[in-house]
């Protein structure tokens, strides 16, 4: 992907286009943007009212007039039009300068489709870009780590979005294998909403799911349970009622979507040429994304693949930093022939 990059890219700007939060970089700057990747229309004339922050707010809130809408689903643009207008809030937001549209980069699941990757490009540019430049996530993640990716050697990144977890061994800069299984933050939210209703009759909106899971959600044993007291609408008579969950619980209804993960991770394993997967005995595999951030995940992992397993250090940032130090680079990378 590096090699369709040209010239050096002053001022421009790096996208973390997920399907939970959008993350913006801009060369000298750094981060300067994370919201959430919700626009809230009105209904009738599809007039943007709030973007990001503000529009998540309005999820499962808004009166009949309003909707609040997520247009990524499973890391790819859903909504085109919707998309458009989020992708030029943020674009507008970044930008000090508006008399040079800026240059963008934009991090993609690795296994997007011809059609999404026009779609991505095209609604960047409508939203105010002048040319845009696609860099696969895994790619993006591990370098935003710091992973030694140009070297000849195995490096393992696994990237758990909201909607995608991308799994990738890379060597000299380049993926060797790669495996993307659409699951991710929103699966698990929603299987705990689907136990809620399952098992207690109770109905909570996605906003309560999440709390849940990152209060009390775990993929490996606690060493001591927790426990949360959950509000939510009781279903049979359709009043407000509140009770307490424990972290087994929670765990026993994330084993799906977790299960999903791991399975991806051994798959990309047992397919890697054998001499870049021994290299991970010493390097292990280094997680990303939101979705890293479950308790005990890492500790799953490693028990089931038998290597270190660790979390980057801001897993929410890793692709963004990643898109922003290919943006830094683009002029080494030019000299280097890559172009």
């Amino acid at each position: 992907m590096w090699k369709r990059f040209k010239g050096y890219f002053s001022n421009d700007i790096g996208i973390d286009l997920g399907t939970a939060n959008t993350l913006v970089y801009v060369r000298d700057r750094g981060i300067v943007i994370n919201e959430p990747s919700v626009v809230a229309l009105k209904k009738d004339s599809k007039t943007v009212l709030a973007v990001g922050i503000e529009a998540k707010q309005m999820l499962g809130r808004t009166p009949g007039s309003i909707t609040a809408i997520r247009p990524m689903k499973a890391g790819v643009i859903s909504d085109f039009d919707v998309a458009e207008q989020m992708i030029r809030y943020f674009i507008k937001k970044a930008q000090k300068s508006k008399l040079r549209k800026p240059r963008v980069i934009i991090a993609v699941p690795g296994d997007i489709t011809g059609v999404e990757q026009r779609a991505v490009k095209e609604s960047a540019i409508n939203a105010g870009a002048r040319d845009v430049y696609l860099i696969e996530e895994p790619m993006a993640a591990a370098i935003g780590v710091g992973m030694p990716v140009a070297e000849p050697r195995g490096n393992m990144i696994v990237d758990i979005g909201g909607g995608t977890t991308d799994v990738a061994l890379i060597s000299l800069a380049g993926i060797v294998y790669a495996q993307s299984v659409r699951v991710g933050g929103d699966a698990m939210d929603e299987v705990i909403a689907q136990y809620m209703r399952r098992m207690y009759n109770l109905m909570i909106g996605e906003r309560s799911a999440e709390e849940i899971k990152i209060q009390i959600g775990s993929a490996y044993p606690l060493v001591e349970e927790r426990k949360m007291e959950v509000r939510g609408r009781d279903n049979v008579n359709g009043l407000p009622r509140t009770l307490e969950i424990t972290s087994k619980e929670i765990r026993e209804a994330l084993q799906e979507p977790v299960s999903q993960i791991v399975d991806a991770v051994r798959n990309c394993l047992e397919k890697s040429p054998a001499e870049l997967a021994a290299d991970l005995i010493d390097r292990g595999i280094v997680l990303a994304g939101g979705g890293s951030m479950l308790t005990g995940l890492d500790t799953l992992i490693s028990e089931q693949t038998g290597l270190l397993v660790t979390r980057a250090d801001s897993p929410l940032e890793a692709v963004a930093e990643g898109t922003g130090m290919v943006l830094n680079e683009l002029d080494v990378l030019h000299n280097h022939g890559m172009n």
